[in-house]
């Protein structure tokens, strides 16, 4: 008996779960750092543009070169980890991720950065997949799993946050590159120390379909490229047409190569389903807007109202805090209200939160005219993630639930390069129209300042009518009915982790 009692202490003390805390708290530290990476850079960007000589509109790849390669290449990374075996996988792309975040920070030129951002959207799509699926694997169905779950949203929804407010800290006490250069630590920690204490998962039979990852990631590249040229050469600019055109033909031959693949990179059979359908066209149109939002109002608020680089961050609080909030809400409402009553009632203050950000102008103040935006376009975003990834991943069958999830990713990930891209070209379009007809009697640096923002309200306004749209699909497409208390709990939470997965 006492030899008995030593060896569960033993167990308590070093043995497996320990060995299991460990791993995630690994796990999760490499999520973090992908995590924050998408806010971090945001907050920089204005510092990034003049020191390495952007345009307002090319800037926009700083963050589109990331998020095309990450959201092109997840599903390619997930099947890549049931292949090769996930950790093996995992330590691969954060390695990556590590390597192009010193490249990054290190950079010279606008080119040398972009390359870098590109090749860290790569491996953030290697080990992203993993890590949702080495929790589950690590962790016995029960509570040990809903708690390594419930941490693993709490690094999600809190990352967000931390980006932002961390991301202003670095860049006005420091330098901007050192949002970049803070990845380095933490990816060689990770990689050392997770083939200690993370568990390798079997390897699966099965093929690799490059081609159709390659003509989907070159496709939307090309089509983001075209947006973002017109935006600085016109609409009848050669090049911009060219890349348009190019990207119809891969993302048709994209279309050929899904339908005749053994083993798909994306199962058509996903989108049989309208109501499923629905929910992936719902969430790209409305990251479509949100992605927009960030870009554009981090810019606001520095180069219009003057904000430092800390204050800008610490004035994105209240919209994290209320996304945070509504987001833990969410579930417990669904069982009562049902997922699309609850899905509309999300996009409504989202979309007059978008409206209002359309009247800024370099008058505007922030309680007056940024603060009210930020708290409802948190609620809204709080209320409507949770339903409309369940509505994604209903009915999915167990074979598809790996690709189905990845999906999810995959339509945010897109939706943001794409929203930024269509948002910055209007954006371009219409500060040009403002420089080219300046107010009568403003100088010239508040003729600027005035063409900045009559460009970002242009741009917001947009952003309200993706999101309007957004809604109208919901309405038509999506059907859903009103889940059990008990079942509604359980589909809440795990499409709410599967969703995050890609860190938006």
């Amino acid at each position: 008996m006492s030899s008995l009692r030593a060896r569960d202490a033993r167990t308590r003390a070093g043995g497996p779960s320990s060995r299991a805390g460990v791993a995630l708290a690994i796990m999760l530290s490499a999520q973090l750092m992908i995590i924050l990476d998408a806010t971090v850079v945001n907050i920089a960007l204005p510092h990034i543009l003049t020191s390495l000589h952007f345009s307002s509109t090319s800037l926009s790849w700083v963050m589109n070169g990331y998020t095309l390669t990450f959201g092109g290449l997840l599903l390619l990374g997930g099947r890549a980890g049931d292949i090769l075996g996930r950790r093996r996988v995992f330590v691969a792309g954060i390695g990556l991720f590590t390597l192009a975040s010193l490249a990054g920070g290190l950079s010279t030129s606008s080119g040398m950065l972009l390359a870098a951002r590109a090749v860290q959207g790569a491996g953030g799509a290697l080990a992203a997949p993993a890590v949702l699926a080495l929790i589950v694997s690590g962790f016995p169905e029960g509570r040990e799993r809903t708690r390594a779950l419930g941490i693993y949203m709490g690094v999600i929804t809190g990352g967000s946050s931390l980006g932002l407010v961390l991301g202003g800290v670095i860049t006005e006490w420091l330098s901007w590159r050192w949002v970049l250069f803070i990845n380095v630590p933490i990816g060689i920690a990770v990689v050392a120390i997770a083939p200690l204490f993370v568990a390798e998962t079997p390897r699966q039979p099965g093929r690799f379909d490059l081609a159709g990852a390659v003509t989907s990631t070159a496709g939307v590249a090309l089509l983001v490229y075209g947006f973002v040229r017109a935006a600085a050469s016109g609409w009848g600019d050669h090049v911009a047409l060219g890349a348009f055109g190019a990207a119809v033909v891969l993302l048709a031959a994209f279309l050929a190569i899904e339908a005749r693949a053994r083993q798909p990179i994306t199962p058509l059979r996903l989108f049989a389903d309208v109501s499923r359908s629905g929910s992936f066209a719902a969430r790209l149109l409305l990251i479509a807007g949100m992605f927009g939002v960030f870009f554009f109002l981090t810019q606001f608020l520095q180069r219009v109202m003057g904000f430092s680089p800390l204050r800008a961050g610490v004035a994105f609080l209240p919209l994290t805090a209320a996304l945070f909030g509504m987001s833990r809400t969410a579930p417990r409402l669904m069982p009562r209200l049902g997922a699309k009553p609850l899905m509309i009632a999300g996009m409504l203050p989202a979309i007059i939160s978008l409206a209002w950000l359309s009247r800024v102008s370099p008058a505007t103040g922030y309680w007056s005219g940024v603060f009210g935006p930020m708290v409802l376009l948190g609620i809204g975003m709080g209320l409507v993630f949770v339903p409309l990834t369940t509505a994604s991943l209903a009915g999915v069958a167990p074979a598809d639930s790996g690709a189905a999830s990845s999906m999810v990713n995959v339509m945010q990930q897109v939706g943001g390069s794409l929203g930024l891209a269509v948002l910055v070209a209007v954006y371009g379009t219409a500060s040009g129209n403002a420089q080219r007809h300046p107010l009568p009697g403003l100088t010239a640096a508040a003729q600027g300042q005035q063409a900045l923002a009559h460009g970002m309200a242009t741009a917001f306004g947009l952003a309200a009518i993706l999101n309007v749209a957004s809604l109208l699909v919901i309405l038509a497409l999506i059907r859903t009915r009103k889940l059990a208390p008990q079942r509604a709990a359980v589909r809440a939470d795990e499409p709410a982790v599967a969703s995050s997965s890609g860190g938006a």
